[in-house]
């Protein structure tokens, strides 16, 4: 008996061992850490983890297969250009009021002072030269100094002179003391009517400082300055405000009654380089282009008035340059930054050409026995490029003359009949708020009211969207091979989203139930921190929203985007966005230094999205898992909208809580969110615009839609497929989950 008791308890003992171990298990099971796809302590195989690109980075140029492939590309890339620069749509052209006054001769032509409005209150400056002895209408060639001290004014020093000519750079004293005059009055007399015009800041263009950078008093939320976040949530930049002065030039340029306005050339070096191939890669009125010592995969321009955002994330210059084709292109490198433009630049430049059919426009020639120049050696293979593009009929080679230079007396547009006008910190606010007035008009007369205006509203504020968030051809084309685990009683896959043109590599869950099948769609699940946030905190169990959806047979997938998630080192979420290191950009920490090359974080997260979709499409050939539905919680709404915006037809429909959210409210450049152009093009409203007539289940905007995007709704026949969420925010998910599966 005492043996049998004694057994007994022993049995009993193990038994409450056994049980407490299971449930010691079960408790285990029920509380494990999140499902993650990559082992503690290894980050996504992503480029985008490594340096980010700068303004000296390499920039490549890959020529296009066929005429088609080309036409697509260069429309991208010129809407991508004309909204970085602020010009998508054009502001209103106001009157010019040019004042051409006080002409100066000289021996074979004359020089005119000039001053216009390119901008009510905003002037530009410069000297026409006109040809003496022309009758009729004479080709044109206008002329971008660059950052030469004092533009149009320079004056070589003596030393610099003498060290000129013995270098065989020049071949007249006063071409080396003027190198900027020299090639205005031989132009002028070689038949050309040439306008030379003042960057911002040099010369008679004083109403702004040319670099005046980032200045604490100009970030405020009203009469903001440039390089503020406000400044550049509209999209306004040097850059932009320097093209607009060249198209008001052009503008006026073209209708003087001595030009031709079919014959018209542009040529500048350096930052006039740049301006050279900005304007000419938009607007088709230059019929010839010379951009000099500019155009190569080196560094793309220092200054501030050569860069903005988006200018060149995905490109480069001399694809920027490649877009003046089929129009003639000459260029010219030197002992700088476009030493290599012989073997790298021009030989795809080259092919562009040929396969246009027209392969003798374009020419390059590098000078590497002289520094960054545009000095008589160069400027003589410009002169034979004009003669010959713009037919002057002259005999070649054309040779520059000795010519009698401009006193700066004789040069300035200012005097007691012409007075200079205003400018400082008040010049510069108010002229911000004349664009920003301008840019709102545009905006509002486009709103949607009918089919119609909803199409053109697409057209400008839709394209420019598509420009910011920078998309261009949007695919997933891989994944890794998935692992599977079983959590309860649910599937989740381990596995990866990859874009490898762009070396993007996602984390990625996918949760399936038994009950998934045909016909009951997917969810793609973005939460603020990640895939995490389909889980209850430290658990592997779906939360609640995310079990009503796998129950219902969807299936979901939860990546981590950008910088979320296993992207974390530390597994801390990010206070801030990475910007550039100032010391890549010349010691500048001006916005346009990161974001002209890098996409915004925002961006970036929504690409990523469109490459899930991308990836959930390309697998579902067979329509199986269709409809293709985003939610976007808990701080993701935003970034939802946006993919949902431009993924169209390859979504279905739309859950996303706002939470009130507005890209305006942002001040700071490395807020997570911040990106620029989205308050000129319409902020969130916007968004949910661009997302009719998709079914749209939305929390955060309280009792009604934004107007303009119930406007769209009905434009677009869909006003009934949008539930606006009023009821608690502890049951939103449950309620986004409960109008997805009903």
């Amino acid at each position: 008996m005492r043996l049998r008791a004694t057994s007994q308890i022993l049995f009993r003992s193990l038994w409450i061992v056994l049980f407490a171990g299971l449930m010691f298990a079960v408790a285990r099971t029920g509380h494990a850490e999140t499902p993650r796809v990559l082992e503690p302590g290894h980050l996504p195989d992503d480029a985008r983890l490594g340096e980010m690109r700068h303004v000296n980075s390499y920039f490549p140029f890959t020529p296009p297969t066929s005429k088609a492939q080309w036409q697509r590309r260069a429309d991208w890339v010129r809407r991508q250009v004309l909204v970085a620069e602020g010009l998508w749509p054009l502001p209103a052209k106001t009157p010019l009021n040019a004042i051409r006054h006080d002409p100066v001769d000289r021996p074979g032509y004359t020089v005119e002072r000039v001053y216009l409005e390119s901008v009510p209150g905003h002037f530009v400056t410069g000297s026409l030269y006109r040809p003496q002895g022309k009758t009729g209408k004479l080709p044109g060639v206008l002329f971008a100094h660059g950052h030469w001290d004092d533009g149009r004014f320079h004056e070589e020093g003596t030393k610099a002179v003498q060290q000129q000519i013995v270098t065989g750079a020049e071949r007249f004293e006063n071409g080396a003391r003027y190198p900027l005059q020299a090639p205005c009055a031989q132009l002028a007399r070689m038949g050309c009517v040439v306008f030379a015009w003042d960057m911002e800041g040099y010369a008679d263009s004083q109403q702004l400082a040319h670099r005046p950078g980032v200045r604490a008093e100009m970030n405020t939320p009203t009469n903001w300055g440039f390089f503020s976040p406000q400044a550049e949530l509209h999209l306004q930049t040097f850059m932009g405000l320097q093209t607009l002065n060249a198209v008001r030039v052009l503008d006026w340029f073209s209708a003087l009654p001595e030009v031709d306005p079919n014959r018209i050339g542009m040529t500048g070096a350096s930052g006039g380089g740049t301006q050279t191939f900005i304007l000419s890669a938009l607007d088709p009125r230059i019929a010839v282009a010379f951009p000099a010592v500019m155009v190569g995969t080196a560094m793309q321009g220092g200054c501030t008035c050569e860069n903005a955002a988006y200018l060149r994330v995905g490109t480069g210059n001399v694809e920027i340059a490649g877009l003046i084709a089929p129009r003639p292109l000459g260029m010219t490198g030197a002992d700088d930054w476009t030493k290599e433009l012989a073997t790298k630049g021009l030989p795809q430049l080259q092919q562009l050409y040929a396969l246009l059919g027209v392969p003798d426009r374009v020419m390059a020639k590098v000078l590497v026995q002289f520094p960054h120049n545009y000095n008589y050696v160069s400027r003589e293979v410009m002169y034979q490029f004009m003669n010959k593009h713009l037919k002057l009929g002259l005999p070649d080679p054309v040779i520059e003359e000795d010519f009698k230079p401009l006193s700066r007396a004789e040069m300035t547009v200012w005097d007691d009949a012409h007075p200079k006008p205003a400018g400082g910190p008040a010049h510069e606010r108010a002229l911000l708020r004349e664009l920003t007035a301008d840019a709102r008009q545009q905006i509002a007369a486009i709103e949607p009211h009918d089919a119609e205006s909803l199409k053109k509203y697409r057209e400008v504020v839709g394209g420019a969207w598509s420009a910011m968030i920078g998309k261009w051809q949007p695919a997933a084309d891989s994944t890794e091979m998935p692992s599977s685990e079983k959590v309860g009683q649910y599937l989740v896959t381990k596995t990866h989203c990859r874009q490898k043109a762009d070396g993007i590599d996602l984390p990625l869950l996918v949760l399936k139930s038994p009950t998934a099948g045909l016909g009951k769609g997917a969810v793609i699940w973005l939460d603020g921190n990640g895939k995490s946030g389909m889980f209850e905190p430290n658990s592997n169990r779906p939360i609640a929203a995310v079990q009503k959806l796998l129950d219902a047979g969807r299936i979901v997938y939860g990546p981590d985007l950008l910088d979320q998630g296993e992207f974390l080192a530390d597994g801390k979420p990010l206070s801030a966005a990475r910007l550039v290191d100032r010391s890549l950009s010349y010691g500048s920490n001006a916005p346009c230094y990161t974001f002209g090359y890098n996409p915004p974080l925002f961006s970036s997260r929504v690409g990523d999205v469109l490459s899930l979709i991308s990836l959930v499409r390309n697998q579902d050939s067979r329509n199986v898992i269709r409809p293709v539905t985003l939610v976007g919680v808990n701080g993701a709404g935003p970034i939802a909208l946006a993919a949902a915006a431009e993924a169209g037809t390859l979504i279905d429909r739309v859950a996303a809580d706002t939470a009130g959210f507005r890209f305006e409210t942002l001040t700071d450049v490395s807020a997570l969110n911040f990106l620029p152009g989205a308050v000129k093009y319409g902020d969130l409203p916007a968004l949910l615009v661009l997302t009719a007539p998709h079914p749209l289940w939305l929390a955060g905007e309280g009792a009604a839609l934004p107007p303009v995007a119930a406007a769209a709704y009905q434009a677009a026949g869909a006003a009934s497929s949008v539930e606006l969420y009023r009821g608690e925010p502890g049951k939103m998910l449950e309620a986004a989950a409960d109008w997805l599966v009903h």
